[in-house]
């Protein structure tokens, strides 16, 4: 049975996604400092003005308004003729401590204060409640679904074009969107692309067609999966010369889709962006990517989606579920069973085993979290354990 598969991707000068990078910028210099601070860093960014809001207690000390603005300008918003650029916008602070309450369940779990636990993978308590979902197929060599790795090659190839000046009209603002025909499980072919970018004003509109279809889209998307069927939607709404901040306000954690497998699977409660790893939010989200990445790496199954879920201030999760529609060589209950025996995904033993108390976050905030090389929450590094349980 066929049927239709769509994800998007933005680029990192797309306002949401400034937004993001900002956040991850404060983190990432914040944490070089101090490995214990804990930040949850919010920013707004708008015509003329960037706000960044939050709550951060730490040893260390960083000059935000002139991150902000270094980090804008690296994404590319260094003229005023955009409507926005880090040399002239505003920036607003209104930065505050965490909460007490928040920071007393995080240092001193509910299985220390409680249980009386002498555990030290029991100390750290989860920095909120929630649900997080990590999910792998085998669909692709990333072992994520096709249509959100094609957008974002889309999105990257656009950002590499403006970059290098091949195609020097294009300005930081961009989007993408593909749409995937399914026999089943199985990926034939791209149906559609749509492709929004930034430019010059003084470029036509089949100028920039040709330069992106030619430049851009044959050059992200492999051949086999274009066809004559395939349809190319660039720039369809006309102009766009007005982008960035200045065409829309962006915010930290609004393209949580776009950050993790486009819409493939659910998503948990919260975005990840601007959050240090105590906030389960991310950090469990990373590691139940990397549980269900080894599953299907171990040839457990073909697809695997790992649900995690926590109470605020407790350590071990209160739930652990594995879904394989149908594709795994053993009940989905067994395959969690296993994954209990071979996981270990309470906070602390998530920061310790994946590394995470160091600055690596400014390169998630655009193009996915998942899928790319170099994170340690990509590592397959537990297949031989999980087919040792299995017995395969």
């Amino acid at each position: 049975m066929l049927r239709l598969v769509t994800s998007e991707s933005v680029t990192e000068g797309h306002p949401d996604k400034l937004a993001d990078r900002i956040s991850d910028a404060i983190l990432d210099a914040l944490i070089a400092q101090d490995p214990k601070a804990r930040v949850a860093c919010e920013t707004l960014v708008t015509t003329g003005l960037v706000f960044v809001a939050g709550e951060i207690t730490t040893e260390g000390y960083v000059d935000i308004p002139g991150l902000v603005r270094k980090t804008i300008k690296d994404v590319g918003y260094t003229r005023a003729k955009f409507g926005f650029d880090g040399d002239t916008c505003a920036v607003l602070t209104a930065i505050d401590e965490q909460s007490p309450d928040i920071a007393g369940g995080v240092n001193e779990s509910y299985e220390v204060r409680v249980l009386k636990s002498t555990d030290p993978l029991d100390r750290v308590g989860a920095g909120d409640q929630g649900l997080m979902f990590g999910y792998a197929t085998d669909e692709t060599p990333e072992l994520m679904p096709l249509p959100i790795m094609l957008a974002h090659k889309l999105t990257m190839r656009l950002a590499e074009a403006r970059k290098t000046g091949e195609l020097e009209y294009l300005r930081p603002d961009g989007k993408s969107q593909v749409t995937v025909v399914y026999d089943g499980e199985k990926p034939l072919y791209v149906k559609t692309v749509v492709i929004s970018t930034q430019h010059s004003p003084e470029m036509e509109q089949d100028q920039i067609r040709e330069d992106v279809i030619q430049r851009v889209v044959r050059r992200a998307i492999p051949e086999e999966y274009l066809s004559e069927e395939t349809e190319y939607l660039i720039n369809p709404s006309g102009k766009f010369v007005i982008g960035g901040p200045h065409g829309d306000t962006g915010l930290t954690g609004r393209k949580v889709i776009v950050d993790t497998y486009g819409g493939a699977v659910p998503h948990g409660g919260g975005a990840f962006s601007g959050k240090d790893p105590t906030k389960v939010d991310r950090s469990a989200s990373y590691y139940a990517r990397y549980m269900a990445k080894n599953i299907v790496a171990a040839g457990l199954a073909k697809r695997a989606l790992v649900e995690l879920a926590y109470a605020i201030g407790k350590a071990r999760p209160v739930g652990l579920r594995v879904e394989t529609f149908g594709t795994g060589v053993l009940p989905d209950e067994k395959i969690a069973e296993i994954a209990r025996k071979v996981f270990d995904p309470r906070p602390q033993a998530i920061i310790e085993q994946l590394d995470l108390l160091r600055p690596i976050y400014t390169p998630t905030s655009a193009y996915g979290h998942f899928g790319r090389t170099g994170f340690p929450w990509e590592a397959t590094d537990r297949v031989e354990a999980l087919r040792q349980e299995a017995g395969l």
